[in-house]
């Protein structure tokens, strides 16, 4: 949820900030693609909810792409227009956390097979991994 802090450590984030538009909360997101691809940006609503199951404190965050006249698209960049993510996040009662997550987006045009094949292999287990690098450093609230 720190947009900020993502940007320190997300090497892809090319723009990101939010807006309040019509009462929602409205993130940009642009992501940076290999040459010779064309970035991708994405424009969406996300909400957080800290729920209560069975004595457990379980932080719920969903997202969900929307089309805005506020934010038109840009030249030259592809519009992601279907993502959705689901994000569960709970203490393992110990020193660490559980997070489940369901990602899904239709980048649009083409995606060479070397690309699909690089993220599949290596593109998605170095974001985890820099995610945990990332959480690590997260500083602790006081």
């Amino acid at each position: 949820m720190d947009l900020e802090y993502r940007k320190q450590w997300d090497s892809y984030v090319k723009e990101l900030y939010e807006t309040n538009i019509g009462g929602k909360i409205v993130v940009y997101w642009e992501v940076k693609y290999p040459f010779p691809m064309y970035n991708r940006d994405y424009v969406y609503v996300r909400g957080r909810r800290d729920m209560d199951l069975n004595g457990r404190t379980v932080h719920v965050i969903l997202a969900k792409s929307i089309s805005v006249p506020e934010i038109p698209e840009k030249h030259g960049i592809i519009r992601v227009s279907n993502y959705r993510q689901s994000l569960l996040i709970e203490s393992d009662g110990k020193n660490g956390c559980k997070v489940s997550m369901f990602y899904y987006d239709n980048p649009g045009g083409l995606i060479p097979s070397w690309l699909i094949n690089w993220v599949a292999q290596s593109g998605v287990p170095n974001f985890l991994s820099d995610i945990l690098k990332a959480c690590k450093k997260y500083p602790k609230k006081t």
